[in-house]
């Protein structure tokens, strides 16, 4: 009898450009004014935007979506405050659809995508993928229904990517504030990580043969700054204490299995990463 081997996953990491902002949102109060330094200066930093796909034998899994090809400029979707505040610049080629084209991925070909949380620069390009089921936190999702309904036109949640998820009648599936560890495939864990930096924060925790465990985390620890000790709490953030605990949470995980925490926008990490342009983990 022949052995057939077993496909194991493959995890790409594709790169989707950068973005530019005061560091008091990444790291809040990073650098307080004080008697001897009376107008300590602010810094307008840059880091990067990343999606992961996950090429599993059950079914193609996506971390993300990045930001909308159509973000900025003078049509672009986002209001003229957020361009100015979040810039975000990137080639053609970083563009999601064209990073999965260079993996001979079309979007219609991805099972699952999670929204780790429906910001700008993670859920842009949810239009995409009408074939997928769109697993997010429920509170995440009727947060960001909210702003729509609202007309709001500047933020972190934007408007003509909302319009355009439900004209495009996505496939939603929506985690509950007590579920948690959900398996997606062989594998492969959804982590609850609550209210903290958004309403409702999404992980992923994935195992994989030769690589080992890696936690997604994304924007619940922006960077390894964020993850201390001690732990810094970001600028834009929803709860403080949900935020600490989500931390505490990913340590303690990170610990029991052995795994790495992938940060959602650590620049020195970032560069480390394999990109998807040069291989993949498994």
């Amino acid at each position: 009898m022949t052995n057939i081997a077993k496909a194991q996953p493959k995890l790409y990491v594709m790169d989707n450009g950068r973005m530019r902002m005061d560091k008091n949102w990444m790291i809040a109060m990073h650098n307080p004014a004080t008697i001897a330094n009376p107008n300590a200066p602010t810094e307008f930093i840059e880091f990067p935007i990343y999606t992961v796909l996950i090429d599993h034998p059950e079914g193609k899994i996506l971390f993300d979506t990045s930001c909308n090809p159509d973000s900025m400029g003078a049509q672009g979707r986002w209001g003229e405050a957020t361009q100015s505040m979040f810039p975000w610049t990137a080639s053609e080629e970083c563009y999601l659809h064209n990073r999965l084209e260079q993996l001979k991925v079309r979007p219609e070909d991805i099972k699952f995508v999670i929204a780790s949380h429906l910001h700008l620069d993670h859920a842009g390009c949810l239009e995409m993928f009408t074939n997928a089921t769109i697993i997010v936190h429920e509170d995440e999702f009727s947060g960001a229904l909210q702003t729509y309904a609202r007309n709001q036109t500047e933020g972190a949640y934007i408007w003509g990517d909302i319009d355009a998820w439900i004209k495009n009648n996505l496939n939603w599936r929506t985690i509950k504030r007590d579920e948690d560890n959900i398996v997606l495939a062989e594998g492969i864990k959804i982590l609850n990580f609550g209210s903290g930096h958004a309403w409702g924060m999404l992980g992923l925790h994935v195992q994989l043969p030769e690589k080992g465990g890696i936690i997604l985390a994304s924007d619940a620890v922006y960077s390894a700054e964020s993850y201390g000790p001690p732990i810094k709490p970001p600028g834009i953030i929803y709860d403080s204490l949900g935020f600490v605990r989500s931390v505490e949470k990913i340590k303690r995980i990170a610990k029991e299995t052995n795994s790495e925490v992938w940060f959602g926008h650590d620049s020195e990490q970032f560069k480390r990463f394999r990109k998807s342009t040069e291989g993949y983990y498994e």
